[in-house]
């Protein structure tokens, strides 16, 4: 139960603004019990997507955030981020999983007021998507063993 806790934690962090992998977490349990890859992969979707949520909820509230010292954009990637969101739209969250760009497509999202349920769609099938091709990947499943 632990280690669920320990996925699930490292999977919300690594999806909000935290420097965090959580991908290293789920190898190591799915190596050490390969038959609880489909417990693994659910619990890690949801702390990735509920992570990305955070981050959506914050892009809701930018206004009253971005002129904080601790804010970690500065306005020119804000507005560039915004400008790549506006051409390709909420397919583009379907890079969400992607590592550096994929964290601040979900703010942006936020600040670009996409549809809540949009986004949670968007984004767990591009989470999801990420981690069970690293679990079919890790598991030999496609290389036939």
């Amino acid at each position: 139960m632990l280690s669920l806790w320990a996925l699930f934690l490292s999977a919300f962090g690594a999806a909000t603004l935290l420097p965090l992998q959580s991908e290293a977490v789920l190898v190591g349990l799915l190596l050490r019990d390969p038959d609880a890859w489909l417990t693994l992969l659910l619990v890690a979707t949801l702390g990735n997507v509920l992570g990305s949520i955070v981050n959506w909820l914050l892009g809701r509230a930018i206004e009253h955030l971005r002129e904080r010292r601790w804010f970690p954009f500065s306005a020119a990637q804000l507005q560039r981020a915004q400008q790549r969101y506006q051409r390709w739209g909420q397919w583009s969250l379907l890079l969400s999983w992607m590592p550096v760009i994929g964290d601040p497509l979900t703010l942006i999202a936020g600040i670009m007021r996409e549809p809540f349920w949009r986004f949670l769609l968007l984004v767990t099938v591009a989470k999801g998507g990420r981690y069970m091709v690293l679990a079919l990947i890790t598991l030999g499943w496609f290389n036939g063993q």
